[in-house]
């Protein structure tokens, strides 16, 4: 009877608040000491929590009670802007994105997705001061289950879906997926 009330119990039960439950002439003390024999070294042990009793996990078994938790952070506007530029006008630099977006690119929105391993960097491009170049990443394409960026949408795709205005302008006027550019022939997505 002891074991049910403490198993069922959702706070740690008191030798009063057990004898209260209990047959008159019932003697709760014995029942916790042998209770906490028989689950001595098991998964789950009869353990003494201030002037109270309850049952717990073993201490050596609390890893598995410990449950990983994803934290879905939601993209800014800037870094979700900048995400598509990169993937519609890939090999694309720094000064490239903030040419399209018409704004200067905060580092820590091209540091967010290259941490998010949706963009790594690229060539260098051959031209003065060898500015770096940013690409997607196969984790952006598996993420968003597709192929290669030739799968990306095209604006009449976007523009069906509700996700552009019916006007060509700003961004979406300047990103299509046939519009990539590539520092030179034969350059692939992940070419080193």
């Amino acid at each position: 009877m002891v074991e049910a009330l403490l198993f069922a119990s959702a706070q740690p039960m008191t030798l009063r608040d057990l004898a209260a439950r209990l047959p008159a002439g019932s003697d709760p003390a014995e029942a916790l000491r042998r209770l906490r024999a028989r689950y001595a070294g098991r998964g789950v042990e009869l353990e003494r929590v201030g002037d109270a009793w309850a049952f717990r996990t073993a201490a050596d078994l609390g890893f598995l009670m410990q449950e990983e938790v994803v934290e879905a952070r939601r993209l800014s506007r800037a870094a979700t802007e900048t995400l598509a530029i990169v993937a519609y006008h890939q090999p694309v630099t720094r000064a490239e994105i903030e040419e399209i977006r018409g704004v200067a690119v905060s580092r820590g929105t091209l540091d967010q997705l290259i941490e998010t391993g949706w963009v790594r960097l690229g060539r260098r491009r051959q031209s003065p001061g060898r500015p770096v170049t940013f690409v997607v990443t196969e984790a952006f394409l598996d993420h968003f289950g597709l192929a290669s960026t030739q799968d990306l949408p095209g604006l009449a795709e976007l523009r069906a879906a509700g996700l552009l205005d019916s006007r060509p302008t700003g961004l979406a006027g300047k990103a299509k997926a046939t519009d990539i550019p590539r520092d030179e022939p034969g350059d692939d997505l992940f070419g080193d």
